[in-house]
């Protein structure tokens, strides 16, 4: 959790300390020395699911081995059971626990093959001497096969070099390409960015790029280049600019004293689906050790983090791409009844296609069933659809009310544009009370931290169909931020299990 509370960042974006992030999205313009520089960098890999996949390969790698080789060796001979299945668990378990002791479950460690296998061999020598030690204690060391034991430490310790030799070169092509930096921003110029630019440059092995400075400040306070790196606007601009290119984390040398300013820019800034740290290196506040997160060396206070990231992504995923797939299959009789009926009572295509938001604020077209009439479509929702609204088709009105029209999103799912589960992407021109909605909320963006969902906490709580009031938006909006703030597999499945039962109260879909 923040250390800071979202609602406080609201009241300061409400008293009109500041523009609203949302306000500012998505058309806002950017500095254009900003434009300049953005790219598209390949896509990030997390260090941490990679760590944990190389560690859950050598652990199956040297399980598989020991077994393997007794099936080779002594088959037929000496039995496996339980005595040679507990010198392999431990012969695992001992080497993994050397490896992870030495460090050699770090992305650095990845790239640099020689230091690493120096690493490895120990550990995996001291595992086999504290196995070898224990047999010989417990006077169990009779039982076991020296031509076991000796090929199995032979051939474990080439298998894991060549693996990593591998791993090495991967690795190192990965980060050639920029998969594994942690692309940074800095908001706040002056001496106190020059020295925080310094003290993360000279870690060779950070994983921070610093793709820029912002700062709300003029020139005379801030100057254009800072640190060798170019000042590319203020923070408003920093919203713009992490919609268009991928960043990781934004760090603030702003003193913790400045605490107004602070929260000015967060209101902008808490939007974004991206880490923010503010750092402790230059204040003279100081803590315990364990109150800090790091950058290397670097100490930091964490603000935000981004909600879903390494594992839970990978998680998500995994349920939302196996679990749709299964619904697609399931539904699969009711999407072509649905199909049939629309193609025979009206002209006209079977799918609606509209662009909306997705995640980080990304356009995505989204598939429907068609329930109006093909001439009075409105693929903006710049009008809203009402109680008896004669646009609506008699089928639409059914498959709108029973939200049969939102199952070929399934497809969005397979695809990954959307979530089985997450706050409902809305039209581009959709608005509430003749506003759009964006307007209407403060921070209304910051649904976009996570990927736009089929259901949500806010349908399952009743907030679905029309928002002809700032207020159903406004809670709307509240459901989704909560969901986003404590999201989990478990409360997904929750919301799934729940959806079937929301689907009765009708009463504000049309």
């Amino acid at each position: 959790m923040s250390a800071f509370d979202v609602r406080e960042l609201l009241e300061v974006a409400g008293r009109g300390e500041t523009v609203a992030a949302g306000r500012a999205e998505p058309g806002a313009a950017s500095v254009p020395l900003a434009e300049t520089v953005v790219s598209l960098p390949a896509k990030a890999i997390s260090p941490v699911v990679i760590a944990g996949l190389v560690r859950a390969a050598e652990f199956a790698l040297i399980v598989g081995l020991g077994a393997g080789l007794h099936l080779l060796l002594l088959r037929g001979v000496v039995p496996f059971g339980l005595t040679y299945a507990g010198a392999v668990a431990g012969v695992a378990a001992l080497a993994l626990a050397a490896f992870q002791a030495a460090g050699t479950y770090r992305i650095g460690a990845f790239r640099a093959f020689f230091k690493s296998a120096i690493k490895l061999s120990a550990g995996w020598t001291l595992a086999f001497l504290v196995v070898a030690a224990a047999l010989v204690f417990a006077k169990v060391a009779d039982h076991y096969s020296r031509l076991w034991l000796g090929a199995y430490f032979a051939s474990g310790l080439g298998l894991l070099l060549i693996g990593r030799f591998a791993l090495a070169v991967v690795i190192g092509a990965q980060t050639r390409k920029g998969r594994f930096d942690r692309r940074t921003a800095i908001v706040g110029g002056g001496s106190a960015g020059e020295e925080l630019i310094a003290a993360l440059e000279t870690q060779g092995d950070s994983g921070i790029r610093i793709v820029g400075v912002f700062d709300d400040r003029n020139d005379d306070r801030s100057s254009d280049v800072v640190a060798g790196h170019p000042k590319l606007g203020t923070v408003s601009d920093l919203v713009a600019y992490a919609r268009h290119t991928r960043l990781d984390l934004i760090v603030f040398t702003i003193p913790i004293t400045a605490e107004a300013r602070i929260l000015e820019m967060l209101a902008k800034l808490w939007v974004l689906p991206i880490d923010i740290r503010l750092s402790a290196h230059a204040t003279k506040l100081r803590l315990r050790p364990r109150s800090y997160s790091y950058l290397g060396s670097v100490p930091v206070l964490d603000v935000f983090d981004r909600p879903i990231a390494d594992w839970d992504v990978v998680m998500k995923t995994v349920f939302d791409r196996c679990v749709g797939m299964l619904m697609l299959v399931a539904l699969a009789p009711v999407m072509l009844g649905v199909a049939a009926a629309v193609m025979l009572t009206s002209r006209g295509p079977v799918l609606f296609r509209q662009k909306r938001h997705g995640f980080n604020n990304e356009l995505i077209e989204v598939f429907k069933f068609r329930s109006m009439y093909v001439d009075a479509c409105d693929a903006g929702a710049a009008k809203m659809v009402t109680r008896g609204d004669p646009r609506v088709t008699p089928v639409g009105r059914f498959i709108r009310k029973t939200s049969l029209d939102e199952l070929p999103q399934l497809f969005n799912v397979i695809k990954g544009d959307l979530s089985l589960v997450g706050p409902r992407p809305h039209a581009l021109q959709a608005k509430a009370a003749n506003t759009l909605y964006d307007q209407v909320v403060d921070g209304y963006f910051a649904r976009h931290k996570v990927k736009p969902g089929i259901t949500g906490w806010a349908q399952v709580n009743g907030w679905r169909g029309e928002t002809d009031t700032s207020e159903k938006l406004q809670r709307r909006v509240e459901h989704d931020l909560y969901y986003i703030e404590n999201w989990s597999v478990l409360f997904d499945l929750q919301i799934l299990l729940m959806t079937p039962f929301a689907l009765f109260k009708t009463e504000n879909a049309y």
